[in-house]
């Protein structure tokens, strides 16, 4: 709820007593027409007049700088009326208890739709954490059969596929949790950008794409594990979406990462729309490859570290991403 200003707050009022002033003009007209049929004092009326009206304008102020205390009141309350009803203004008639009643209704309702929610998400939470973690076993096992055979070989590729995939849903298990740690730590870029590289190896050699990565000199205030994540599901599209040629990757002074491909490229339609959470654009839909998930998980990350990301795009040429990795608001620890 937003602050009434002085004047609107004025203004409020005299509509909320409109009625009652409207009354009393409609007494005073009646008044005036029977002392004047009557042939009354003119100074005795006009003496009880200028009295009423001093009166009156003094309980005017008072009742006005009442009126004001509650607004007051009721706007803090709005503040906090999701933690607690203790702000809430005390009811002045019966009216005001009947709403006052009706709130405390409303918010024990929402406490117990709240508490629900909250307990079907911890348990959703629950459950894929710990499905992921029992995938990752026969997974373990898979790689052990397939040791023997190169890592670019199909089978080893599409296993790291499924490695990716499920590292993803416990990517986004941990995002929506509430306990999501972050250790915000000074970080070489070359180092994130090496990890990831390395991990998706197998990729590169299996898809014969190039990867050119000129000297990345920079250090960032970051959390590394998060950030390794954001670069490895960048380089996934690269590589999902790229058949031949090369994918780049720079950096740009002050902190900016820059990841280029020579891929199908993004309509330019889907651009503005393509971290939102499902959806999966032109591209996703006619190969079937996308999910909609993992640019979604990339833009909350870099959200919660402070960091923005930015994507240039053309059909048939390519896609850059911009990752701008400047944080002033975040301390190393």
């Amino acid at each position: 709820m937003n602050k009434i200003s002085s004047r609107r707050l004025v203004g409020s009022y005299l509509r909320s007593k409109a009625r009652g002033l409207s009354l009393m003009c409609l007494f005073a007209v009646i008044f005036a027409i029977i002392l004047y049929l009557y042939e009354a004092n003119a100074d005795a009326v006009l003496y009880a007049a200028v009295l009423c009206a001093v009166i009156g304008s003094i309980y005017a102020v008072f009742d006005f700088l009442r009126f004001r205390r509650r607004v007051r009141a009721l706007e803090e309350a709005a503040a906090s009326i999701t933690v607690s009803l203790a702000a809430l203004p005390l009811a002045a008639n019966a009216v005001d208890r009947g709403y006052e009643e009706l709130i405390k209704r409303l918010y024990e309702a929402l406490n117990e739709l709240y508490m629900e929610n909250n307990a079907a998400r911890n348990y959703m939470q629950d459950y894929y954490a710990m499905w992921v973690h029992q995938i990752k076993v026969p997974i373990s096992a898979m790689r052990m059969l397939l040791q023997d055979q190169s890592k670019s070989s199909p089978l080893n590729v599409q296993l790291f596929n499924i490695e990716q995939y499920v590292e993803m849903a416990l990517s986004y298990v941990r995002l929506e949790s509430d306990y999501t740690d972050y250790v915000i730590k000074k970080y070489q870029l070359n180092d994130i950008v090496t990890q990831a590289v390395r991990k998706y190896g197998p990729l590169f050699i299996a898809k014969k794409i190039r990867v050119d990565i000129e000297t990345i000199d920079i250090s960032v205030n970051t959390d590394e594990k998060w950030l390794v994540f954001v670069v490895e599901q960048i380089l996934s599209n690269s590589l999902k979406y790229t058949k031949t040629g090369t994918i780049s990757i720079r950096a740009e002074q002050p902190a900016t990462l820059v990841i280029s491909d020579t891929g199908i490229g993004i309509a330019p339609e889907d651009i503005p729309r393509i971290t939102e959470k499902g959806f999966t654009g032109y591209n996703g839909r006619t190969g079937r490859k996308s999910s909609g998930i993992g640019l979604y998980l990339c833009r909350e990350i870099l959200d919660r570290l402070h960091h923005t990301m930015r994507i240039e795009s053309k059909v048939g040429v390519g896609t850059t991403v911009y990752l701008d990795l400047s944080t002033a608001d975040l301390q190393a620890e």
